[in-house]
């Protein structure tokens, strides 16, 4: 099974869809190993966000995501990182096909509702940063069979 890191943004928060989106990937699903609400810092986001360090967009992109607390999930399936950023579409809300997470709330190319890792290596280094090891659980959802063939998990 694969682990992928998704941050429900400030803009969902203060919408009021954190429930509405956590339920989207959870009707897809993926399984939940990792929940947690957590105020971000500067600190934490200027490492998050390293690679747009040189953009001049960079300190709005981190005064966002401090705006208010975010919920930080770690979801767990086969393929996890491809299903989740399938069902969040791409960046630009305003771009993002219906049907898509992004696509159905968002307008907008920043305030887009959640962050998903990319890839696995890049999950990996997420899932350290915003969790430690004692808030990720290993279980087993009784309802493997009913979500997957039995050769594919």
């Amino acid at each position: 099974m694969e682990r992928t890191l998704v941050l429900l943004k400030p803009c969902t928060v203060q919408r009021a869809l954190i429930g509405e989106i956590i339920s989207i990937f959870e009707k897809k699903g993926l399984h939940i190993v990792g929940l947690k609400m957590m105020q971000l810092t500067d600190e934490i986001l200027s490492e998050h966000y390293a690679h747009l360090s040189e953009k001049p967009f960079f300190q709005r992109v981190k005064d966002s995501m401090m705006a208010c607390p975010v919920v930080a999930m770690c979801l767990e399936g086969v393929g996890a990182i491809e299903a989740v950023r399938t069902l969040a579409g791409p960046t630009n809300g305003r771009l993002a096909p219906a049907g898509t997470i992004r696509g159905d709330y968002s307008m907008s190319y920043q305030e887009n509702i959640v962050h998903a890792s990319d890839g696995p290596e890049t999950a990996k280094a997420e899932l350290k940063r915003f969790f430690t090891d004692s808030e990720l659980f290993e279980w087993k959802p009784n309802n493997l069979l009913s979500t997957y063939a039995n050769d594919e998990f």
